[in-house]
């Protein structure tokens, strides 16, 4: 039987009355107080959707290179599309994986006097030698989407808010689906799949291919793993929502090991965010949960921004460092 690190929760008791939709409500705002982690199931995905996004990610990953290339991120100004193996940083250190960047499906904005973080608005890339990808991850987004906001007015009801309290600052949600391939390597321990981090966003919905391990969180100083399970998300917290609540929630490191080659592993994680103008206030917690907030971490070389576009623009640069630098030199100078 698989040890279980993290708390598992039930979103269908929301819809189970009064006292089991409180029951949820809670151990959510203890889970995210506690660990920042859980796994989440109920939240009404099929096996046949799961199946097809698996299916579909496996058969991208599987084309000729020039089909991937195609649409490699160095084309768009809004980084979207392929990056190829060893094409982002966390931390400045290379990653151990290949992935499509998919955002919201918008007209690029050509106004001069735009903001800085309007240079992250425009369309994504699909490959033309697979159109059922855009499908399926379309699908995938609204349906997660409505996860993020149901999970969203759970949390406010949680901390003593109006149900609507985190609606009421979303705007148009600046969404982020990343279908991932971890390739092996020969010496996976520890290799770099993705580096120690926490997101810089609010939530996060990961799915994670089935019996593929490698997922790590940390607790209590330690590292213990994450492994799928069949049915559920593993879901997290990010700086804003921690930033939001002044620490009473808990934003936590995570990182991923790569696989033991020959094997290698398809991790999709979803990433529900305020629109990128929108500036996230802090939260008016009850006294008795005020008292338990640690405040948020100052990093003075990782600051958190008021407005939620300016903290993505700045991972986006730190990441991609070879598409800043094709499309947005002046960004990157301004940043030195």
């Amino acid at each position: 039987m698989t040890e279980m690190n993290l708390p598992v929760l039930d979103l269908s008791l929301l819809d189970e009355g009064a006292d089991a939709a409180q029951c949820f409500r809670d151990q959510l705002r203890r889970a995210t107080h506690d660990v920042g982690f859980f796994y989440l199931v109920g939240t009404g995905v099929t096996p046949e959707l799961e199946d097809r996004l698996h299916r579909a990610a496996r058969a991208f990953f599987a084309l000729p290179e020039a089909d991937k290339l195609e649409i490699e991120n160095v084309h768009s100004p809004q980084f979207r599309g392929y990056t190829r193996v060893g094409g982002e940083l966390t931390q400045g250190v290379v990653d151990w994986r290949e992935q499509i960047d998919i955002g919201p499906e918008r007209e690029q904005v050509t106004d001069p006097d735009a903001p800085d973080y309007a240079a992250l608005i425009g369309p994504n890339l699909w490959p033309s030698a697979l159109p059922e990808l855009r499908t399926v991850a379309e699908e995938w987004v609204e349906h997660l989407s409505g996860v993020s906001r149901t999970l969203l007015r759970a949390w406010a009801e949680a901390l003593g808010a109006p149900a609507s309290y985190f609606d009421d600052h979303f705007g148009d949600p600046a969404t982020l689906l990343k279908i991932v391939r971890y390739p092996g390597k020969e010496n996976p321990t520890p290799q770099q799949g993705v580096g120690a981090h926490k997101d810089s966003g609010v939530l996060t919905l990961l799915w994670i291919e089935p019996g593929k391990g490698g997922l790590q969180v940390e607790r209590d100083g330690h590292w213990v793993d994450a492994p799928p399970v069949p049915g559920a998300f593993v879901v997290n917290i990010g700086e804003v929502l921690e930033y939001a609540t002044g620490g009473y929630l808990t934003a936590t490191n995570h990182r991923v090991i790569s696989p033991r080659y020959p094997d290698d592993r398809i991790s999709v994680p979803f990433f529900f965010n305020p629109s990128l103008d929108s500036v996230f206030p802090l939260i008016d917690l009850p006294a008795e949960l005020a008292a338990q907030s640690r405040g948020v971490t100052d990093d003075p070389d990782n600051p958190i921004h008021h407005r939620h576009g300016d903290n993505t623009l700045k991972y986006r640069l730190r990441a991609h460092p070879d598409v800043a630098e094709i499309w947005h030199p002046e960004l990157v100078a301004a940043r030195r």
